[in-house]
């Protein structure tokens, strides 16, 4: 008994180091994809440092959710092949531990992983979100050169919506714009215009946005009229001063919502179908992806041992190829679950029930010292990724 205990702790701390490696490095890489939009707001919007670092701390949750199970399964696999390689799993089959006898640290660790990712996406994605839309459109209120992102319907400014094709930072040239302008009551002013530029007059906080060769549509909301007027040049200002003193409710997207007023909302009686899976979907990914520690850690022990009697790569090339699959069905399950083809229980917690399955099936078969043959493309496809990877290192 005291044999398995000091096995338990061993096995425990030697998760810990590949885990945190692997979560500090696939986290980077994330964030990584977001240089690009954090170097655009330094240079073009004049964003200072603090901001910045907010935006990365917001959107930390939104990765944590994935790279954590990723981790998880990461650490398993390679502190189990590690153990498997240097013969330590086969001593303690000779000293009369079972497999079954290891499972214990193992489960442990994914069911910390399941509390550390459900925090995350319980309380962290919410309010990471939310907060990235708070800050930005706190950026576009100082700034109106936050609000024109190219190729995107900018609804940061209250009563006001821009679309730009292009936007040349350095002139201020506009092309292909459309403005939503409802800050008139009862009136809604759509104006539409091939070239333009932004003109920033003695006040910091007063723009123009300067139209040229358009047409104006607007619409009486009362009347129930619509007038049309084509202009030369036309002049749109910006006062983001005023902006900023009137109210503005932010609306909530299903994904920026928390888990009580995500359920709140559910409970109120949605009449359309597909608001109502997507709400549900939402509520299901909360808790199923924070489950995906606990199926692929259990995936990972039998891969991670099954390394010791098969070639090198067969271990690590099942890992890849399940956890793969997994974000693979995953995807599958949101697409199904959102056009309502499969309920949403079902397109969520389906890829966990499948990983949970072959893990417990790989593990029964290596109990009885029977592991499963990989099929010759995937050890193949295998051995070239783990060259490659040796090359570049």
């Amino acid at each position: 008994m005291k044999i398995v205990t000091i096995i338990n702790r061993y096995m425990l701390k030697e998760f810990l180091s590949p885990f945190a490696i692997s979560l500090f490095f696939l986290t980077f890489v994330f964030l990584m994809t977001r240089i690009p939009e954090i170097t655009n707001m330094v240079v073009n919007y004049n964003a200072d440092i603090s901001s910045v670092a907010l935006m990365v701390v917001y959107t930390l949750p939104i990765f944590l959710k994935y790279t954590i199970p990723m981790s998880v399964m990461i650490s398993i696999l390679l502190t189990v092949m590690r153990m498997s390689q240097e013969n330590e799993i086969v001593a303690l089959k000779g000293a009369g531990v079972s497999l079954y006898k290891l499972l214990p640290p193992v489960l442990i660790f994914c069911f910390s992983g399941v509390l550390l990712c459900m925090w995350v996406t319980v309380f962290g994605v919410s309010w990471g979100k939310l907060s990235v839309k708070m800050k930005s459109m706190e950026l576009a209120r100082s700034s109106i050169d936050a609000a024109l992102q190219e190729r995107q319907f900018n609804s940061e400014l209250e009563d006001v919506m821009i679309y730009v094709a292009h936007v040349d930072m350095k002139t201020k040239a506009l092309k292909d714009i459309f403005i939503e302008d409802r800050r008139t009551t009862g009136v809604v002013n759509i104006s539409i215009a091939p070239s333009g530029r932004l003109i920033r007059l003695e006040d910091d906080q007063v723009y123009t946005i300067r139209l040229h060769n358009g047409m104006i549509n607007q619409v009486d909301i009362d009347e129930k009229s619509v007038s049309s007027l084509r202009f030369g040049d036309y002049d749109i200002n910006i006062d983001l001063t005023a902006m900023n003193k009137g109210k503005h409710t932010i609306s909530k997207e299903l994904d920026e919502r928390s888990l009580f007023d995500l359920i709140q909302f559910i409970r109120s009686g949605i009449k359309d179908k597909a608001h109502l899976n997507a709400a549900l979907m939402e509520l299901h990914e909360k808790f199923s992806i924070p489950f995906a520690c606990l199926t692929l850690g259990l995936l990972a022990f039998p891969l991670g041992v099954q390394s010791a009697s098969l070639r090198r790569s067969s271990g690590f090339g099942l890992g890849i190829f399940f956890f793969l699959l997994y974000y693979l069905l995953l995807a599958a399950g949101l697409s199904a679950g959102e056009t309502g083809h499969y309920p949403p229980v079902l397109g969520m917690w389906l890829p966990n029930v499948i990983m949970g399955a072959a893990g417990v099936f790989f593990l029964v078969r290596n109990a009885r010292e029977r592991p499963v043959q990989l099929p010759q493309f995937i050890i193949t496809m295998a051995s070239v990724i783990k060259r490659r990877f040796a090359k570049k290192v």
